[in-house]
Formats: C-alpha cells, structure tokens, sequence
C-alpha cells in the first residue's frame, strides 16, 4: 500500500519545518509540488536529493492519472506547496479528493506545520476561537458579496491576499465595514514581518505613506 504524505512547508523562513516532514521527504519516492525552482531551494537547504514533479492550479488532469498510476505501483509521494499547508487556498485539494475516489487503499498521511492562516491569528491579538476563513477571495465575480457579508458578520473574516489587490480589498473594506477593526500580518516569518492594525481609512493611509510595504503577502482580519 503506497502512501501520500501532505506535507506543510514553510512560509518564509526555512527553520520553520518539523523534523519528521524532513524524514518523509528523505524517505519518499516522489516530491509533487507546486513549484519545483522553489521546492527545490528548500530541498537543497536540508541536502535532500529527491525527484521533483510539478503539481499546481494549472495542471492537466492527464497529470493527475499519472500520479494515481504510480501511487497504484506502490510508490510514497510527498505533497507540498511552495509554502504553507498544501490544500488550504490550493489545489492540492482536488488531487486528494481523486485518490480518496479512485484509490481509497492509498493511505494519506497529514504532516502538521507552518501556516500562515494559523500564524497570523495567534499573533493578532484577537480574542475568541471563531473565525471564518475565506482563502483567496475571487478578483470578480461574488467578491463584492464577500465584502458585504463581512461587514455583517459578527464574528472575525479571514483571508488572503496579494500585493497587486491588498489596496483594493482595504477599499472594499472602507466602502462596505468602514467601522470594522482590520489587522494585517504581512511578510510573515520573514525580515520584514510585521503587523499594522486600525480602520480601513486608517490602514489606507498607513499604505499610501509607506508605498514600500505594499509588497508580500497577506493575511487580512476583519473583526
């Protein structure tokens, strides 16, 4: 029976690894990834020498019969992304639903770690256990429901976001939550990590006089 470990990377810096998900990547047949130039640096970081198959959002599913084809001849696969936990915001998702279908013989095995979900909310300072997690929020069509719904929400909205869309996301904010508290976590376990909080007129003008910070990526809590 072959195994497929989903294995979270980490989200900046490179110490930010367990010491078993370093043992199954040394010990696999097989590294699927989302980016094999940047699983590759980690690999090469910890000398794991492994072979490397890209796996991401714009994979063919003739991509994803291969793999179910080599995981029926025995062979133990590691997921990873380029960084975080494989299957949150990613499409890792869908690979594992067509093994559970195709192949529910084959065992799939979490390997716990960083995430920047889990990292930027126990860092902010928010109280209470709920929140909702949206992931990417979409660049058109329901975004703007999205918005709507945050700003009627009683608990705390989660999500993800780009340099290229953060300054959108915080007007939508203004427009629609003009009262919420926002917390951004930005650059996470890098140098420049850092957190900024206020209204979205607030943060809006934090970004407009420090134009260098609009860079990274995000972690947005409305609250």
């Amino acid at each position: 029976m072959s195994n497929l470990y989903i294995i979270a990377t980490p989200i900046g810096n490179l110490e930010d690894i367990t010491l078993r998900a370093l043992r199954i990547l040394k010990e696999v047949d097989l590294v699927l990834c989302e980016d094999t130039r940047e699983t590759g640096k980690l690999l090469h970081h910890y000398e794991i020498k492994k072979p490397l198959k890209s796996f991401h959002a714009q994979s063919k599913l003739s991509k994803i019969d291969e793999i179910i084809a080599q995981l029926a001849l025995g062979k133990d696969m590691a997921l990873v992304t380029d960084a975080g936990t494989p299957a949150i915001s990613d499409p890792g998702s869908f690979l594992i639903e067509k093994i559970h279908t195709e192949l529910p013989e084959v065992k799939i095995i979490p390997i716990p770690g960083a995430s920047a979900l889990t990292a930027a909310f126990s860092a902010s300072g928010i109280t209470g256990g709920e929140f909702t997690f949206l992931g990417f929020l979409p660049h058109k069509k329901g975004r703007e429901t999205l918005f709507k719904e945050i700003a009627e929400g009683k608990r705390t909205y989660v999500f993800y976001e780009s340099p290229h869309r953060i300054l959108k996301a915080i007007e939508s904010l203004q427009k629609f939550a003009p009262l919420k508290k926002v917390t951004i976590a930005r650059e996470l376990t890098k140098i420049y990590e850092e957190f900024v909080s206020g209204t979205p007129s607030e943060l809006l003008e934090f970004f407009e006089k420090n134009k260098e910070k609009v860079r990274g990526e995000f972690v947005v809590m409305v609250n």
